[in-house]
């Protein structure tokens, strides 16, 4: 017989503090926006591909621009991979720092189950585009890793076009899952798809990379100093042969959390992220999705072959289905196997549209996509049709399940909003059930 839940029983998908829950509600405000952008840029990208004026697209996409003696004369396309989405990489750094030292990460009870989510979600849809293309041969198997990315800000914007209201802690969970699920994702990219490696440069790229550590270390925040040794740090590692994203993460990492004197405010971390979320977020990942999406779909006819192409089918059952299961079954293995129990707010239905709206992947799958196939290819194109239309399916399903419960998350919002005494701070937040320290003051 099951062991009812007390008051002491950990609970799995619990409201965190009000500081948190404030810092996540700001962040998750831009990404839905930039979220819009990715969007329409994707649609623009896929509209011009498939039209009269193609061939268009395809030269600017060729364009190249850049100092050929520096091996930097690279093509639009290019620059938006390995150049812009460096800005996004800086920016998942800080924030994975900023979890690691002041946020959820931070405390073993409550990483357990976003970092065992974000494993099962990488994990399954792995194996499930592996067994679909083990027999494939050309070296299909390269693409093991594309469906394993979350897309945060095209998840935000699918909840932002539905028009749902999820409850806070809800919120959370997807914020710290896309967190861990970006860390595993530069991983994979660092270790699985290096090509060919060049330590001169590498060791090169260390020197600027020391300058910068140490002048944000002392909480210099001087653009005309930090920028030219993080753009001379990003040259060097995109020679090295390591993708160039890797070296955003690297300086994201330098950037200290923490003020050095206790006392309100940002810390340098949190300073950065403000300066460049809406950089990454409007700019960069918008910017990459236009050259990345635009996919020739060739009529009904060249949309069907593609879908059967193994490559194709690994990636978009891998997205809708490994992604779904591996998240909601790694979700119910850490509430099986401990005393943890779901939030009084929560269901198990909630946690079933959080694992499908996992699904949708968008902008690491489709550069994880490049990396395996090479840009342009064919595979690379069928690469783009199953990350595309398995995104599309999982945002429908995670739809019809959280546009269900909409009005259960509408009271739980209209609950954590209630400030009676207007001090600030939401009720919920403040009681003698509140962990010290969870009310901000």
């Amino acid at each position: 017989m099951a062991t009812p839940p007390t008051d002491r029983t950990p609970r799995l998908l619990s409201r965190g503090s009000w500081p948190e829950a404030r810092r996540i509600g700001d962040i998750l405000r831009t990404e839905t926006v930039g979220g819009m952008l990715l969007l329409a840029a994707a649609v623009l990208a896929l509209v011009w591909a498939n039209s009269p004026w193609s061939d268009a697209y395809r030269r600017l996409g060729d364009l190249t621009l850049g100092p050929a003696g520096l091996h930097l004369d690279l093509t639009l396309a290019q620059w938006a991979a390995d150049g812009l989405l460096a800005v996004f990489f800086f920016v998942a750094g800080l924030e994975l720092k900023r979890e690691f030292v002041a946020g959820d990460l931070r405390e073993p009870r409550r990483a357990l189950l976003p970092v065992a989510a974000a494993l099962g979600g990488m994990a399954l849809p792995a194996l499930i585009f592996t067994a679909f293309n083990a027999g494939a041969g050309g070296g299909a198997l390269r693409g093991w890793a594309i469906p394993t990315a979350t897309d945060i800000a095209f998840a935000l914007a699918v909840l932002g076009v539905i028009n749902t209201h999820l409850p806070a802690a809800m919120r959370t969970f997807l914020l710290t899952l896309a967190v861990v699920d970006d860390l595993l994702a530069i991983v994979i990219i660092a270790v699985f798809y290096t090509g060919s490696l060049h330590f001169g440069p590498l060791l090169l790229a260390l020197a600027p990379l020391a300058l910068f550590t140490v002048l944000v270390q002392r909480r210099v925040r001087s653009w005309w100093l930090l920028l030219p040794l993080a753009a001379v740090t990003w040259a060097l590692v995109h020679a090295s042969g390591v993708h160039a994203t890797v070296a955003g993460v690297a300086l994201g990492f330098t950037v200290p959390v923490l003020r050095r004197r206790p006392g309100p405010g940002p810390g340098l971390a949190e300073h950065f992220e403000h300066r460049f979320r809406p950089v990454s977020a409007g700019v960069a990942v918008p910017v990459f999705a236009f050259f990345a999406a635009g996919v020739s779909v060739g009529g009904a006819s060249g949309l069907g072959a593609s879908l059967t192409d193994s490559v194709t089918v690994g990636v978009l059952v891998g997205l809708v289905v490994g992604k779904a299961v591996g998240v909601f079954g790694a979700t119910w293995l850490v509430q099986r196997l401990t005393r943890a129990r779901l939030a009084e707010e929560i269901d198990w239905w909630d946690v079933v549209g959080l694992a499908l709206l996992a699904g949708v992947g968008f902008t690491v799958s489709l550069l994880i996509g490049e990396l395996a196939f090479g840009a342009g290819s064919a595979r690379d194109d069928h690469t783009k049709i199953g990350v595309l239309v398995g995104s599309l399916l999982s945002a429908l399903l995670a739809t019809a399940v959280l546009r269900a419960r909409n009005r259960h998350y509408r009271g739980i919002c209209t609950l954590e909003e209630r400030d009676s005494d207007a001090d600030g701070v939401p009720d919920v937040y403040q009681g003698p059930d509140v962990a010290p320290g969870a009310s901000g003051r």
